[in-house]
């Protein structure tokens, strides 16, 4: 350092000045932006010094800096913290973890819905693809291709990931699924009854896993969970004595969060196995909030039973999305309206402009929609057949459709039918476009229900799957979601404050977790940043790319508006397009 200084000065005051400058030489100053820090508080204007990794200074900063951003007109929030991601395979090779960061993520947490790499003998490995590509929608050959295999235990994978490239954090839990199958075998595969001495291994196996720093255990209980073949997912039939002795393995060392879905059936007993895992072990768990069209008000009993759970100190909350979940379908998604109708069917696999160029043709055309689609099951007929709630998405895209542009609206106001107007949608954009079905949380016709979970005082931003879903749901984009149209866009019901859904996937998710060093803007947190043009973020319709391993198909949606995105004092990202900078790393739970 004594280099630096200009050795020619007249005297020891210019001399010890400008050693003070050199000590005093930030890495990065944010400059003039208003800054939501994240705890919810309104925001205020000020500048933001950064050095080593860390913030070291929010106000009027006066030092000299090797980089020095102008906010000026900008909105300077805390990198957000998605805490339910399936990156658990795409993460061995992809350093930039497509499509998170294109909207202003800086961390991520995988291992969520009881599924995941690890713990994994040899035999097993293609099996837990294929559990993933049925659980996720992955495409299987991709796993195959990507996945590099170099563990088997968890421990071993959390030191593999140590080892890889990253532009953003990841942190993992470990998922109930691996765990049963690496335990069990053929019969934890088959649902079969775990023995005492399965569970204790299973307990020992999950323990070893949250102290070498995984951040939890998931499950899954839901139905709409199956593997490749159509198999439920093992952990759907697990007795509440084994997932309470999983659970009880962290509290035994007093870390580590628990989380679950299910389909609650049967209410009052599924409730009381997940309550009795956070009572049992003191340790808190998140469960995913939705609403079905088929059970309308299931959501509101969870809710209820949430609350009367958190009377009685346990820490359960539940996990809600900001908007619908929603099925993306087209010819080139995994579904479309006529995906099961005979004629269709014929040419499904044609390369996309062959396809178009035939259903242009009004002979087939005409065929087509004088057939009915084969039934698959009762979730996919819903899917395909729901005219009343398909729309076409739109660039930008629109996420709360008024249901009079719904396709049967449209019908009942034109000389067309539904099949009709959805036919023309398909052929849009030369093939390429999109129709919208919000499927979950939407039978208003409206958020109006998301926004009771939103605002509920036990409910956690979360369920957005990056990384999975690849052919049909698109809800990695689900930050930007709460940004663009819960505080500036919406226009059929109430807006948010923008502090407020900046709070909900900053500080309010990291602190879940137990990730104490991220989330706000203040002295001695990591320096994680997004600096946004608030008025010009805008949500791009998602297209299909195939650039997955193997040339394997996804879905990825951007967005315009982030300007910079900031992890660990690096600029990891300009306007989405990653800088090259790899500052990412592993993170270990220590709480």
């Amino acid at each position: 350092m004594l280099q630096q200084i200009n050795l020619r000065c007249d005297t020891i005051s210019e001399r010890e000045e400008q050693f003070l400058k050199v000590l005093l030489m930030y890495d990065l100053i944010i400059k003039n932006g208003l800054i939501y820090d994240g705890k919810g508080g309104r925001p205020f204007k000020a500048d933001i010094a950064i050095l080593e990794e860390k913030i070291v200074s929010v106000g009027s900063i006066k030092g000299e800096s090797k980089k020095t951003i102008d906010a000026s007109g900008r909105i300077v929030t805390p990198g957000f913290v998605d805490i339910h991601t399936h990156y658990d395979g795409q993460v061995t090779w992809d350093p930039y973890l497509r499509p998170s960061t294109y909207h202003g993520v800086t961390t991520v947490v995988m291992g969520n819905c009881g599924v995941g790499f690890s713990p994994c003998k040899p035999d097993q490995r293609d099996w837990l693809i294929g559990l993933m590509e049925g659980v996720e929608d992955i495409p299987g050959t991709a796993l195959h291709e990507g996945i590099d295999w170099e563990w088997e235990s968890f421990p071993e994978y959390l030191d593999a990931l140590e080892k890889k490239p990253l532009a953003i954090d990841v942190g993992t839990q470990i998922p109930h699924g691996a765990v049963r199958a690496y335990v069990m075998g053929e019969r934890g595969i088959n649902h079969e009854e775990a023995t005492e001495e399965e569970i204790k291994k299973m307990k020992q196996i999950v323990k070893e896993a949250i102290e070498a720093g995984a951040y939890g255990f998931s499950t899954s209980r839901t139905e709409k969970h199956n593997d490749v073949n159509g198999n439920l997912t093992p952990s759907i039939t697990a007795h509440k004595n084994e997932l309470v002795e999983i659970a009880k393995s962290l509290g035994e060392i007093e870390k580590g969060v628990l989380q679950g879905i299910s389909d609650f059936y049967d209410f009052e007993s599924e409730f009381d196995i997940f309550k009795s895992m956070s009572k049992e072990s003191g340790r808190p768990i998140s469960i995913t909030v939705e609403q079905q069209d088929a059970r309308p008000d299931w959501w509101k009993q969870l809710l209820q039973g949430i609350e009367v759970a958190q009377s009685e100190g346990i820490s359960m909350y539940g996990q809600v999305p900001p908007r619908a979940t929603g099925i993306l379908m087209g010819l080139t998604a995994t579904l479309n309206p006529f995906r099961f109708y005979p004629s269709y069917m014929e040419i499904a696999e044609l390369p996309l402009d062959e396809r178009v160029k035939i259903m242009k043709e009004s002979d087939f055309r005409e065929k087509l929609l004088s057939e009915v689609g084969i039934s698959i099951n009762p979730l996919v007929d819903e899917i395909v057949q729901s005219y009343g709630k398909m729309f076409r998405l739109g660039d930008p895209a629109n996420y709360e459709p008024d249901p009079k542009y719904s396709f049967e609206s449209l019908a009942n106001n034109s000389n067309m039918t539904a099949q009709e107007i959805a036919y023309e949608a398909m052929l849009e954009k030369e093939g390429k476009a999109l129709i919208y079905h919000p499927l979950f949380n939407y039978q208003p016709g409206d958020l109006s229900l998301v926004e009771t979970m939103l605002k509920h005082p036990y409910t956690i931003f979360g369920l957005g799957d990056a990384g999975a879903h690849c052919g049909a749901i698109s809800d990695a984009s689900f930050p930007t979601t709460l940004v663009q149209h819960w505080s500036r866009d919406r226009n059929r019901g109430s807006k948010l404050p923008l502090e407020t859904v900046i709070k909900m996937q900053t500080s309010e998710t990291a602190n879940l977790l137990g990730i104490k060093d991220r989330g706000i803007i203040e002295e001695g947190y990591k320096a994680d940043i997004n600096i946004i043009d608030y008025e010009g973020l805008t949500l791009h319709e998602p297209e299909i790319v195939n650039d997955l391993p193997a040339g394997g198909r996804r879905l990825v949606q951007k967005a315009s508006g982030y300007e910079y995105t900031i992890v660990s004092g690096s600029i990891a990202f300009i306007k989405g397009e990653a800088t090259g900078e790899l500052n990412g790393k592993l993170i270990r739970s220590t709480h």
